[in-house]
Order: C-alpha cells, then structure tokens, then sequence
C-alpha cells in the first residue's frame, strides 16, 4: 500500500498525524507546503491525501484541484482552523473526500483517514459503460405479477385501473403499458387531476374554444385531443370534481367531447388509464365518486405493492437509483455496502419507491465517502430516536474541547503527560441553566458570547498552567501555535 500524505505548514500538525498513523500501521510521508507536494507527484502518488487549506506556499483547494486532476480516484481530506462555509464549500465541490475542521479528534482523524484508505484501496464493482436501463425493475413475486399483468394486456386497448400507495410507480406501469399496446406509436399524455384547479381542470380535459370564458383568447386544445391515437393517462383520478366525472363518463361512454364553449363534437380515440391511491369503493359509498364511472374504469384493475411487500427489490432499486442521481449531478456513482443495504430492507418505506429514490439522491449528494455504509443513513429513515428540543445544546466550542483528545508532540526527550480526568459535568448543566436565562430574555448573539467566554477558559487557564508559555499551552490544549496566537488576538487576551 502506497504511504499517505500529510502536508500542513504547522509542524505540530505533522507530528500527531504522523505518529498516530505509524501507530496504525500506516506509511506516512509529510510535506510543509503544497510545491512539495506537486513535486512529489511527479514521481509517486499517495494513497490518502491529507492537507491544510491555507498554507504560506499555496491554497489547499488550489492543491485540491491539481491532484485531482492528475489522479481522480484519489481521495483527498481537507483540514481547516478557519471553519467557515466558504471553506467547506470549496472543499465538496473541489471533490474533497471529507472535510475535517481544527483542532481535531485525532482518533476521530485517524478513523477518518482509515476510511479514505478503504476507499481507495476497494475494487470498482459497478460497470461505468451500463446499457440501457430497463423502465421497470423488480424481482419480488408481487413485482413478477405485475409484469405479467402488463405482458397479457399488450395487445388489448381495454381501460386499466392503477391501484397503490403514493410513491409505488403508477405512472411508470401506465407508460409501460402504453408502450407495450398498439397504441404505442401514438402520444402519451399525463394529468394529475389533483393538481390542477377545480375551475381550470374541465379546460385541461376537454380545451376551449376562444372566447368561452374570460382569458380565453385563443381556441386550446385539450388533453383528450393531445392524446388522440395514444393514450391519457389520469392520475389522482379519485379527486376529480364530481362534475366533471359526469363529463368524463360521457366521454367513455360516446366516445365524444365537447370543448368548454363549443357546439361541435369532436372524437376521442383515447385508451384511458386512471389510477389512485385512495380506495374508490369507500368513496363510492360515501358519495364522492359516480358509482357508473367507477364500474367504467374499474374494467381492468392493476394493484402495485408497496416497497414493505417487495424488499428483495431495495438492493436493486438502491444502486439503479444512486446510478441515476450521479448522472444528473454529473458526479462518480457512490456504492453501497451490504450492511447499509440490510439497514435499508429493514425500514418499510412510507413513501415507497419515490422516498427511496430521494433518499439516494440524499446519500449522493451528502454521504461523505464514496461507499456508503450504515452510519452514513440518516438517523431519521432508521427510527434512531431525535435528540429532544429541551435537551442541553452540545457547549460552545465543543469543537474546541474536543481536540483535549488529541495528543499534542510533547517536548522533546520527555514523557507526554497523562490525561487529565474528565471535568465532572456540573458545568455542563449550569452552561444550559445559562444559555436558557439568556434565550428566554431574548437576548441575541448567546452562541457567540457563550462561545467566547468558552474559549477564553480555555486559552486562559492553559497560559496560567504554563506560566505564558503559548506553545506549550497549545500543546497541551491540543491545537496549533497559529491557532492559539489567532485566538488570543481574536478574544483580546493580549494583556
């Protein structure tokens, strides 16, 4: 395996990265700035890139779109003492691997990096070149029904009742339908008759001759005329207006139409196909639905199962999905472990097919790595239980404190000091008996007070302990000299 690279003008930086990484059974190489690491290039290339992002010989996004331009698959790991948005940006959208925010965890870094290895190191399982993708997947025998349904009625123009939850694809089997009939050479034509106006939905059908209305300037076809010869598809049919029911069972019926404002009949050579999610039959009973126009579309009734009854599809679903959501965004498709596929099966799916293919436009979009494993799932889709709105905010400069974690190199020939206990978390409740007097004064600003007053502990006791002595006391806080020197002029702890 290749070494890995660390290049960061701290040499305080270096020094825990690189021994926490020997610690691991790592090779690593350290650079101070991003010329040598360009000049190493030319001969050798890392496994895992780790570097600062402002260095005095050059940007690490300036490092960033180089390397990436000599080596693609490379996975590169920013890190920054100036934490902003810009910084982070810049970094996804340069192709960083992670975005790794200072002081650091260095358990936390290592795991990171250990991460990015595994990345690099695994094989490419998907094949780049597919061919073309199929319009309907699915192996579940409920899925194998369907197709079946679908092979029977290709020759057939009868009208088709879509059945199933939101979310399972019924747009999806009507076009498959249409284009497996005889009508396939002809239009098809989609309406959600839910989402359109009480007022303009008969004008949607049907069209309008000038004149016949206000606004109505020029005659409009409508979407049985659209789909002369072809197919219309109505969607959300169970929320059609009872009115226009009337209208619709008219059509089916004759075979005719009126536009909205017109005296001449026009033919409708249209194979209708309607679906919804809700249950007719109720509506029916309840006087919400025509009864005679349910028994019309009713004639061939095609129930899609939700994803609960289909779980042997998810995996199959997942990576068509992640494939998909990579070429809209123009990025490399992420894969998806075994692990994370078997938390997947196990969720039942609400919103079916459609909230699984958000979720993977999600996971391409915000999974750090390029393998998504289970802790890369959102704690929402898996029933992990919501932190409580009442519950202590996670301290100001927590990001801070964490790096006490993290061992600093200690002074050259000595023993590094052990860790100090963990601080008894009474400061933890009086913080949030704090931060609640000050947000129910409606005071502004708390998290930047709160923070200051944090940081400024923080930096002031450790140059107590150390008698001034600013090296010394950030390394035993754990962060770099430049960091410690910013801080103290940010927070006026010259004096």
């Amino acid at each position: 395996m290749k070494p890995i690279w660390v290049v960061d003008d701290d040499q305080s930086i270096r020094f825990v990265l690189e021994k926490a990484l020997q610690r691991e059974g790592f090779s690593v190489r350290c650079f101070a700035s991003p010329r040598e690491v360009l000049e190493a290039l030319e001969d050798d290339a890392p496994q895992v890139l780790v570097s600062d992002i402002r260095m005095p010989g050059g940007s690490g996004i300036d490092l960033l779109g180089a390397v990436k331009q000599r080596h693609p698959g490379l996975p590169v790991i920013i890190m920054t003492a100036y934490s902003d948005l810009d910084s982070a940006v810049s970094a996804f959208q340069g192709g960083a691997f992670e975005y790794l925010p200072k002081p650091f965890d260095v358990v936390k870094a290592v795991e990171l990096i250990r991460r990015a290895v595994e990345e690099s190191l695994r094989e490419d399982v998907a094949d780049a070149a597919q061919a073309q993708m199929p319009e309907m997947l699915g192996q579940a025998p409920a899925m194998q029904d369907v197709f079946r349904a679908i092979g029977r009625l290709s020759q057939s123009n009868v009208t088709v009742m879509i059945t199933g939850e939101s979310g399972t694809g019924k747009e999806l089997v009507a076009r498959a339908l249409h284009k497996h009939s005889p009508r396939a050479q002809g239009p098809f034509v989609a309406i959600n008759t839910a989402a359109i106006p009480k007022d303009l939905l008969e004008s949607e059908l049907f069209g309008h001759e000038r004149g016949a209305f206000t606004g109505a300037q020029t005659t409009r076809r409508g979407r049985f005329e659209q789909a002369d010869g072809g197919t219309l598809f109505l969607d959300e049919i169970g929320d059609m207006p009872f009115d226009l029911q009337t209208r619709l069972l008219r059509v089916l019926s004759d075979g005719q139409f009126y536009r909205v404002g017109g005296h001449q009949p026009l033919k409708a050579n249209v194979r209708v196909i309607a679906a919804t999610h809700q249950n007719l039959e109720e509506r029916v009973r309840q006087g919400h639905f025509r009864e005679d126009l349910y028994h019309r579309l009713n004639v061939i009734r095609l129930r899609l199962p939700p994803l609960r009854e289909r779980r042997e599809d998810i995996p199959m679903l997942t990576r068509f999905f992640l494939g998909k959501s990579a070429k809209e965004l123009g990025v490399e498709a992420k894969r998806i472990t075994d692990s994370a596929l078997a938390r997947l099966a196990t969720f039942d799916f609400p919103g079916n097919v459609r909230q699984l293919e958000n979720l993977c436009h999600w996971l391409t979009v915000m999974a750090p790595a390029q393998v998504v494993e289970p802790k890369d799932l959102p704690p929402e889709l898996l029933g992990a239980p919501a932190a409580p709105l009442a519950a202590p905010a996670e301290p100001p400069g927590a990001a801070d404190a964490s790096a006490t974690t993290a061992t600093p190199p200690p002074p050259l020939g000595t023993e590094a000091a052990p860790a100090a206990p963990a601080a008894p978390p009474d400061w933890l409740a009086d913080l949030a008996r704090d931060a609640r007097r000050r947000l129910e004064s409606g005071e502004t600003e708390v998290w930047d007070t709160l923070t200051r007053q944090f940081e400024s502990g923080l930096i002031h006791t450790a140059l107590e302990l150390t008698r001034g002595r600013r090296i010394e006391a950030a390394q035993r806080l754990g962060i770099g000299r430049n960091t410690i020197t910013r801080k103290i002029q940010e927070l006026g702890l010259e004096d």
